[in-house]
């Protein structure tokens, strides 16, 4: 029987939902002075303005059912990295540089050998977007938190902060048919659709994860669900301190390159015509999971972690630029004006 997320436990339809039910509340909130958001909801990120030309941005994410694996697996020394990554990478999509990162763990017990196993992750992913992690919250919850094995249970989540000028916040407003759409490659699943791999793997395809397939070419299945997130944040700020111009930047994670959509959604459509390559470990899901073809598409990455839009005369030098830290960085596509729609090649 084929598998799908919401089988496996996640309906993104519900989510949906359930994020306009929670946005249309806070939308509601009363000040007594003018609101300082200068994004509407529904961007990578939101920023706030600060001071004249100044505004602050921010972005919160966790690691999501990742860590079960690292539970599973007993290695939480790189969910860290995975932490600060979904927050950074989402930072720079509106153009902001990071600077500072807090985090939240809760814990089913207080451990101290395995924190400081997690905080080693922490401090390698801070090193590599260039931010600092000046705080952040322990939570012991051993009402809420249950381990895989208990009593080993935790979460990890982050809030980064940036600073952008207000002229300079990308949006994908600048976005225009023609442009062309430049893919960074991803190192994996990243960290996100890990309650459909962990299914269609280790239940549906009962693999262990010290198993060894083939397809992973002598990696073991915690090996390839494990690897880090990337962290774009160098190169990206490399593009936009560039003489070349930067009309959108989308952060690939949950509903894959669906992410495009975000950027003028309404208005534009995103032809993907030369996807970069596909990470085994997708493969390896879909064919122990027997996954159909659409739904991983929109459910993972597909080997695309992030994606910037340029004028198409300039596409050759945004790849040598962000080739030079991401190789196999290419041109993936086109920006069309079918607005709404993205395609991909047998989709």
């Amino acid at each position: 029987m084929s598998e799908s997320y919401a089988a496996a436990g996640v309906d993104t339809s519900d989510s949906d939902r359930a994020v306009d039910a929670l946005v249309g509340v806070l939308r509601t909130i009363e000040l007594d002075r003018p609101s300082a958001s200068v994004l509407p909801s529904g961007h990578y990120a939101s920023v706030l303005r600060v001071a004249p030309n100044l505004g602050i941005a921010m972005s919160t994410d966790g690691v999501g059912s990742k860590l079960v694996v690292a539970e599973q697996a007993d290695r939480l020394e790189t969910v860290g990295i995975d932490c600060v990554a979904m927050n950074v990478n989402d930072l720079i999509c509106v153009g902001a540089e990071p600077i500072a990162m807090l985090d939240y763990l809760a814990v089913e017990q207080a451990d101290p050998r395995a924190t400081a196993r997690i905080a080693v992750g922490l401090k390698i992913g801070a090193q590599a977007a260039g931010v600092e992690i000046p705080g952040g919250e322990l939570a012991i919850l051993p009402e809420l938190i249950r381990g895989h094995p208990s009593p080993h249970g935790f979460d990890l989540c982050g809030t980064a902060f940036g600073t952008v000028a207000l002229d300079a916040i990308v949006t994908g407003a600048d976005a225009r048919p023609g442009d062309a759409i430049v893919g960074l490659p991803s190192s994996g699943l990243h960290s996100n659709g890990y309650t459909l791999a962990r299914r269609a793997l280790l239940e549906e395809g009962g693999l262990g994860l010290d198993d060894r397939p083939a397809l992973l070419e002598g990696r073991s299945v915690a090996d390839a669900l494990l690897e880090p997130t990337v962290i774009y944040v160098r190169a990206v700020l490399a593009l936009l301190r560039s003489d070349i111009a930067v009309h959108g930047l989308a952060h690939i994670t949950g509903g894959g390159l669906r992410n495009l959509l975000r950027l003028g959604g309404e208005r534009l459509g995103f032809a993907i015509e030369d996807p970069l390559p596909v990470p085994a470990i997708c493969t390896l899901v879909a064919q122990h999971g027997d996954v159909p073809t659409a739904e991983m598409w929109d459910v993972f990455n597909m080997g695309c972690g992030f994606v910037a839009l340029v004028p198409e005369d300039r596409a050759a030098d945004a790849v040598a630029l962000l080739g030079a830290q991401h190789p196999g960085a290419a041109r993936i596509g086109t920006v069309t004006g079918e607005g709404g729609r993205l395609s991909a090649p047998g989709l």
